[in-house]
């Protein structure tokens, strides 16, 4: 078991123990997990845009990468209240020898904290039917340093598609600013209606008042 593996593990433990601490998880790392290949009853999760660094095991180059990809498969049995989750972090070769050997991606523990709190705000929406809240985007949002480099990528060799961070959130706050439009919208509709309710009751009680007779 890699450094990170125990490190992604102590941080998932530690936050599912806060999150639910009623239910048992563990995470498992597992080199062959497949995208979209789930048994019945898990759910899926990917991590699309994490930061991690690489170290050639060939030439000893080392290089930065905000194209991580990681790859999550979740089960609970909500009877027994146990869940699993099985992860794996997809590697990258080596641009600058070209050797055929593929790479681990280290990352720092901050990092990870962040990417735990991804993965368990899909997990409190995908197994337990919960709001997860505001995911974590700028974990991923530091600037490239060039284009990504695909064929270098074992995440899209395997048909995984990248989006940028900058993509992403400018389609996100697209649609918030939509939402407050709406409820924009909603609230002075709501507004009108009262208003327009309160002029009929005054009509009719003035129209009522002027027809009935007057006793002194």
């Amino acid at each position: 078991m890699s450094l990170t593996t125990c490190e992604w593990k102590k941080v998932f433990y530690e936050k599912m123990e806060v999150a639910k601490p009623a239910d048992s998880w563990e995470l498992i790392a597992d080199p062959n997990l497949k995208a979209s290949e789930l048994a019945p009853g898990w759910k899926q999760y990917v991590e699309q845009h994490a930061s991690g660094r690489f170290h050639c095991s060939w030439c000893w180059h080392t290089w930065q990468s905000a194209n991580v990809v990681i790859l999550f498969h979740m089960y609970l049995d909500p009877a027994l209240r146990i869940g699993s989750v099985r992860m794996r972090v997809f590697k990258q070769l080596c641009y600058e020898c070209g050797s055929a050997r593929l790479d681990e991606a280290s990352m720092l523990e901050e990092n990870i904290e962040s990417l735990v709190d991804n993965l368990i705000s899909s997990l409190r929406e995908q197994c337990y039917g919960e709001d997860g809240g505001q995911y974590r985007i700028h974990v991923a949002s530091r600037p490239d340093r060039g284009p990504h480099r695909g064929e270098f990528c074992e995440a899209c060799q395997e048909g995984i598609v990248h989006w940028k961070p900058s993509e992403k959130l400018l389609e996100e706050e697209a649609d918030a600013s939509k939402q407050k439009a709406r409820l924009g919208y909603n609230f002075f509709s709501f507004r009108w209606c009262i208003l327009w309710g309160a002029l009929c009751l005054l009509l009719a009680y003035l129209q009522f008042s002027f027809r009935s007779p007057t006793f002194l």
